[in-house]
């Protein structure tokens, strides 16, 4: 029987954001005065939401305050340049059409930051998804699992009928904080081996396998 809901990450499962992220990051650093990042080394530093990227991407033993006047630029110029580069991953539109006429329920839950989730999900996947969130005031960011059990209640489905799909280690910790399936996919910012170094034990390497671990 397929699973009753399948909920997404965004950043590096459904949508390559990479390009967008990246130039943002090297804006914020120019801005400060600091060398600007590679884009091999921004991917690896996503996952975990904004605040980690730019602390990440600052020079080791950067103060507290220029990180948050770095993070600040950031987030003004992501804000407006966000979807230059950005795009859906190749046939993931056609997978969430396929998923909603097999009666599955689709939701993003994102460390994103929520305006930003909202933004991009309308703009890229209008109607496409029952509910999204992303990171919001007050709800633990995963891999705790708050916000992904919050969608579920919401949605009206249990664990053992949920999957989560994401493209990093995060996402496969909040999937086992909440008790729910996971599938990886090997499209976004961890590659294959990583995600099986790090306990990956379902993973699709296109969107039809995808489908067919969803509907089993």
């Amino acid at each position: 029987m397929a699973y009753r809901a399948a909920i997404f990450d965004l950043d590096g499962t459904l949508l390559d954001t990479l390009d967008d992220l990246w130039h943002a990051v090297n804006f914020a650093l120019g801005q400060e005065g600091e060398p600007t990042r590679s884009r091999d080394e921004v991917r690896a530093f996503l996952g975990n939401g904004v605040a980690r990227l730019m602390q990440l991407s600052m020079p080791e033993g950067s103060d507290r305050e220029r990180t948050a006047q770095a993070l600040a630029t950031f987030r003004e110029y992501y804000a407006h340049h966000n979807a230059e580069f950005t795009a859906p991953y190749p046939q993931i539109p056609e997978l969430l059409h396929v998923l909603a006429g097999e009666g599955v329920l689709r939701a993003v839950v994102s460390n994103k930051p929520d305006a930003y989730v909202q933004t991009l999900v309308a703009t890229h996947f209008k109607g496409l998804f029952n509910a999204a969130v992303g990171e919001r005031a007050g709800v633990r960011r995963k891999p705790a699992p708050d916000a992904l059990l919050a969608v579920m209640d919401e949605l009206r489905c249990a664990p053992d009928n949920t999957v989560y799909v994401g493209d990093s280690e995060v996402d496969l910790q909040t999937a086992k904080a909440a008790g729910v399936g996971c599938i990886a996919v090997s499209w976004g910012f961890r590659d294959r081996s990583f995600l099986v170094g790090q306990g990956a034990t379902s993973i699709a390497d296109s969107t039809e396998e995808l489908a067919e671990k969803i509907l089993l």
